[in-house]
């Protein structure tokens, strides 16, 4: 196998392909990318049982062929290599990388050994590819990292026509998108699948670079199995979480008694501002009244900070506290220039949404449901 190629196209592909890598992989080759080259085309491959990953770019193919080698030592050489195209090759059980005057031989992996890849699902139809990186970032963050839950640790996609709705929580709060897409075929309905939030994440951020994203389902029943997603030359595959979610939607408020809208920026300065003498785990404090929040933390012997900003009340005052870090995600996640906090009781959940201006409607296309913390005394 020979091939040359310039340095930043490959350096992109294998960061791509190589992301997916296990850490600690099951079997030696699983560590290994699959590089082929034929018909002037490079092409890349990973895959660890549970994710697979495919990529292309063009390439001048001189003896086309297919070879193993470690992927993380590979993108740590090709991140590196001076701006020049770059040559590789192999010598028997040995891979020459050359670029300007830098050198490496690598060792291959048996490629003989290595499994094949998943094929593609079909199809079930496309998004933007912003919309959907945009839509998946703001889900992600509510996801649990708790292995021992692992069906919190997923996001749960739900498509009915026209319309897909994520969802994720860890418990403690609960975050749902909702986007229009365009389907392959009228009348799909009721699909439901489990992604594993962080590959989903990491998938949805690099496809954006393409118009739209394909995105494709298999299984015995749609949403069963597998999902993969494809766009901008690349392809991925993840097996699907098991386990049953929770019914999330009973968990949203049916009405609101108090109602209050903050500018985000100057909210978002204060919580950070406020939070930094709260301790590990230690809420942040907010009371709300007519034109005016006041934010506070730490207590008795303790650092204290105390901040006033200004915002909209309709309904009754309230004093409610929550995890500073939860807050922030969720104010960062709603993208909007006024946030609005739906509230019931001190002790019951607030739900969190985006408003373009003050006088403007709340849009609920994305809702953040946020756990109070509980304040002793």
């Amino acid at each position: 196998m020979k091939f040359r190629v310039e340095r930043d196209v490959l350096a992109d592909a294998v960061a791509w392909t190589a992301r997916s890598l296990p850490a600690r992989p099951a079997v030696p080759v699983l560590a290994g990318l699959l590089l082929e080259a034929a018909d002037q085309r490079l092409t890349l491959s990973s895959f660890d049982y549970e994710v697979s990953a495919r990529g292309g770019v063009e390439a001048e193919v001189d003896e086309p062929g297919r070879v193993l080698v470690s992927g993380r030592l590979l993108a740590d050489i090709s991140k590196s290599l001076p701006n020049r195209p770059v040559e590789v090759s192999t010598d028997g059980a040995k891979v020459t990388v050359v670029c300007g005057s830098a050198r490496f031989t690598l060792p291959t992996l048996p490629v003989e050994d290595y499994p094949a890849l998943p094929e593609m699902p079909t199809a079930a139809g496309a998004v933007e590819g912003d919309v959907f990186a945009a839509a998946v970032a703001q889900v992600a963050i509510a996801a649990g990292r708790d292995d021992t839950l692992p069906m919190l640790t997923g996001v749960r996609v739900e498509i009915e026509g026209d319309l897909v709705t994520l969802a994720a929580t860890d418990r403690y709060r609960l975050a749902v998108r909702q986007f229009h897409w365009k389907p392959e075929a009228d009348g799909l309905s009721s699909a439901v699948a489990l992604v594993p939030a962080k590959t989903l994440n990491d998938t949805a951020k690099s496809l954006t670079q393409g118009d739209s994203v394909q995105i494709a389902l298999s299984g015995d029943k749609i949403g069963e199995g597998m999902i993969g997603f494809e766009g901008s030359g690349r392809r991925t595959t993840t097996r699907l979480l098991e386990g049953e979610f929770p019914k999330y939607r009973a968990l949203f408020p049916e009405q609101s008694e108090t109602v209050a809208t903050v500018e985000t920026a100057p909210f978002v300065d204060a919580v950070k501002r406020v939070s930094l003498v709260a301790e590990r785990n230690t809420p942040v404090r907010l009371s709300f009244s007519d034109g005016r929040l006041v934010l506070e933390a730490g207590s008795g012997d303790e650092a204290q900070a105390s901040e006033a900003i200004e915002a909209g009340l309709e309904g009754e005052e309230i004093s409610i506290a929550f995890n500073p870090t939860f807050l922030l995600e969720g104010l960062s996640a709603i993208n909007s220039p006024v946030a609005q906090i739906s509230f019931t009781t001190s002790t019951k959940p607030a739900v969190m949404t985006g408003k373009p201006d003050v006088e403007a409607e709340a849009t609920d296309e994305y809702r953040y449901l946020i756990m109070p913390v509980r304040l002793s005394g």
